[in-house]
């Protein structure tokens, strides 16, 4: 089972996966409190296509807007229940932070967007990561791994403090 990101697909999410992240939707929401909503698996038809809002947070990006499109994004998938890969979802998401939607709607569909998505999962392919997320520290040309812990911020500042001593 793939936990990368996803090309584009109509394809439903198979049962076994959408079983795999309602767990690790529960374990998230046991372990940190965080909040879902549970109602995405019985109202949304699931698919395994990351990539929409992947050039919904480029086209943001150019409007100086990527850290409100990628909440936005959050908070319809997780707390809306609405689905990230459907394109009405992310025109939503969009004019929520104050894109307009016909610009971000052609924005989101074009050739340009998509090269720009394709170049950075080149770039991204070249770094020592297996999933999403990741954080890799970039420190005298060399990229390192950093794991990450979601309890424990400090873990996470030491490993990268002890690479840079």
């Amino acid at each position: 089972m793939s936990r990368g990101l996803a090309a584009d697909s109509d394809v439903p999410m198979p049962d076994e996966m959408q079983g795999f992240l309602s767990q690790t939707w529960h374990k998230i929401a046991a372990q940190l409190g965080t909040e879902f909503n549970y109602d995405f698996w019985q109202v949304c038809r699931p698919r395994r296509s990351t990539y929409p809002a992947c050039r919904a947070c480029i086209v943001a990006r150019d409007h100086g807007l990527e850290q409100q499109m990628i909440l936005a994004i959050q908070t319809a998938y997780y707390l809306e229940a609405k689905n990230p890969s459907d394109i009405d979802t992310l025109v939503e998401a969009a004019v929520s932070i104050g894109i307009e939607s016909a610009a971000f709607s052609k924005a989101i569909m074009s050739d340009e967007v998509n090269q720009r998505l394709m170049a950075e999962l080149t770039a991204v392919h070249q770094l020592p990561i297996r999933g999403f997320p990741s954080l890799v520290l970039e420190y005298k040309g060399r990229n390192y791994p950093i794991a990450l812990d979601y309890r424990e911020a400090q873990v996470t500042f030491n490993e990268i403090k002890a690479l840079m001593a």
